[in-house]
């Protein structure tokens, strides 16, 4: 039996203060996350950080939850389903969170009860960073010592430029692109601390890994998808925090820069996540919009992460399969 075991990110159990604060709190003491000394990040996430985010990510939580619960989740939950129907009785399917549950620990564990003794680790970050994939392989190392007999294990790459998941992309935006003949579109992905990417490098001995790299390839790789000229798409990257300097140009203030330069509408993909969640249904759904707007712009179109569409599923399932047949 061979084990598969999906991961994303992770989201809070519910929509209020105390599940909010719990998640940011285990998500940002991960010194891949927060890259200071453990006594620094303890006093910037208990003292600073979580008195005055709490509140802000709960009201921006409330926002996108629905009926079902966290859209990163439900989106998860219906991948990892459609995935174990598409492979069959011969593989385990798990869902393992990196941040609160379901716990990768507890994936492991049903992978395990399954009867799964090799298992193929699939964190759903397209671009390699040391604080998504990074650290999702470090914890799953971790966790896998702990039987007396741990499973074998491989690990899905990152798969910023593969063909399957640049067409699941372009099927994803085939309609916002083509039918709606935006004036522009706007690659926005998941920022990072400058200093990230230079460890990163120092560490890997090479840039092979270079986060920044492999965004714009994935941005190129998709316009071309498109037949976008040059001058037709851009990349900006969202979700800075702190005063550090992160990944420019900046997502906000590319949207009104694009609005001031005339641009009405404006078609946005978050190709850096796989599932749609807060960075994007809030982030770039509620206030990108309403900045793009603000500045003058018309109409901003958020193009629907890849969730669990078909193409996606296929795409996932056909990596899954390569990476088994080479162990």
């Amino acid at each position: 039996m061979t084990g598969l075991l999906l991961s994303n990110l992770g989201t809070p159990d519910q929509a209020s203060p105390r599940a909010v604060r719990r998640y940011l709190r285990e998500f940002l003491s991960d010194g891949r996350v927060l890259d200071l000394n453990r006594l620094g990040r303890w006093a910037l996430v208990n003292l600073v950080i979580l008195p005055w985010r709490t509140r802000t990510s709960t009201e921006a939580y409330r926002k996108i939850w629905s009926e079902l619960g966290s859209p990163l989740l439900v989106h998860s939950q219906a991948l990892a389903l459609a995935v174990q129907q598409k492979l069959g009785s011969g593989w385990a399917v798990a869902l393992g969170m990196r941040y609160q549950s379901p716990s990768l620990g507890s994936a492991l564990a049903q992978l395990r009860a399954a009867g799964a003794d090799r298992v193929v680790v699939f964190p759903l970050y397209p671009q390699y960073a040391a604080a998504t994939t990074g650290s999702t392989v470090a914890e799953v190392l971790r966790l896998a010592r702990r039987p007396w007999a741990p499973p074998s294990l491989d690990f899905v790459d990152s798969f910023y430029d593969r063909p399957s998941f640049i067409r699941a992309l372009a099927a994803q935006g085939e309609a916002y692109v083509s039918g709606q003949r935006p004036d522009h579109v706007l690659f926005s992905f998941h920022g990072l601390p400058e200093r990230h990417l230079q460890r990163t490098a120092d560490a890997d001995g090479s840039d092979r890994r270079c986060y920044r790299t492999q965004c714009y390839a994935t941005a190129r790789a998709l316009a071309a998808e498109f037949n976008l000229t040059e001058a037709g798409f851009s990349v900006a990257f969202q979700s800075r925090l702190g005063r550090t300097r992160w990944l420019e140009p900046h997502t906000d203030r590319r949207l009104a820069e694009l609005a001031g330069q005339g641009c009405r509408r404006l078609v946005v993909f978050c190709p850096s996540f796989v599932a749609d969640c807060l960075e994007t249904l809030e982030e770039i759904g509620i206030r990108g919009r309403q900045q793009f707007l603000a500045a003058g712009g018309k109409e901003l179109v958020l193009v629907p992460c890849l969730n669990a569409s078909s193409v996606w599923v296929d795409a996932v399932v056909g990596l899954a399969r390569e990476h088994a047949d080479r162990a």
